[in-house]
């Protein structure tokens, strides 16, 4: 890990999980340098090992801000993330036993591929979520309600792009499930829509966060923060 700060710049100070700025792709490190100028950046910029350039905020970027939220520092993949189960299953029977349609782990394999939907593909029927049956935000935005009947499609479906379920054995031999998933749609809206609001208000506000930047923020002591 490294620091890039330079005292009486202007510039908070930025952490990189890296081994030297050569590994730093260009786009990426100006992204960066412009979190490390918002006015109400605290303490510190930090990227991690897997950054590279976004909309506006580097992937594998963490920022900390004081009494705003920037839209794209929180991304369209809005509760994307990663989760591991173990089992007691020996993870060599999937390779030791056959069933009628091939080795167990290609049937395993198959099974997961048509029964989670990818990419653009949905469920061709509402999900079950006792989240959403109870959901009741605080603050409704009519624009966004109707996403919530169009998500209950979404529910238990992959995505693209980097999202997988893998099949995996632990040190022991024992067989895990490890899935990263996004947001879907729902996310994007939300990102899509507050991002097109906080630039008319920044506009509105003669904001100082240049435009190019794609830093729009919202104060959360206003209504739409």
């Amino acid at each position: 890990m490294f620091v890039l700060y330079e005292k009486g710049s202007g510039m908070l100070p930025i952490k990189v999980w890296l081994a030297d700025p050569g590994q730093l792709e260009p786009g990426c490190l100006q992204q960066a340098q412009n979190l490390a100028r918002l006015p109400f950046a605290f303490r510190h910029v930090a990227l991690m090992p897997d950054t590279h350039q976004g909309y506006g905020m580097p992937i594998g970027g963490v920022l900390a801000t004081k009494n705003a939220v920037v839209v794209n520092a929180v991304g369209v993949d809005i509760g994307c993330g990663m989760a591991f189960a173990q089992t007691n299953i020996p993870a060599g029977i999937l390779g030791e036993h056959n069933t009628p349609g091939g080795p167990l782990k290609n049937y395993l394999t198959g099974q997961i591929m048509r029964a989670v939907p990818t990419g653009f593909d949905h469920h061709k029927t509402p999900q079950e979520s006792q989240a959403l049956r109870d959901f009741e935000p605080r603050h409704p935005v009519n624009e966004l309600m109707p996403e919530l009947d169009a998500a209950r499609y979404q529910l238990g479906t992959l995505g693209g792009g980097n999202h997988f379920i893998e099949l995996q054995a632990d040190p022991e031999g024992r067989l895990c499930v490890m899935i990263h998933s996004g947001s879907r749609n729902l996310g994007y809206k939300i990102a899509s829509h507050f991002d097109k609001l906080a630039i008319a208000l920044n506009t509105r506000w003669y904001s100082a966060v240049p435009d190019e930047w794609e830093l729009s923020f919202l104060p959360v002591e206003t209504d739409e923060g």
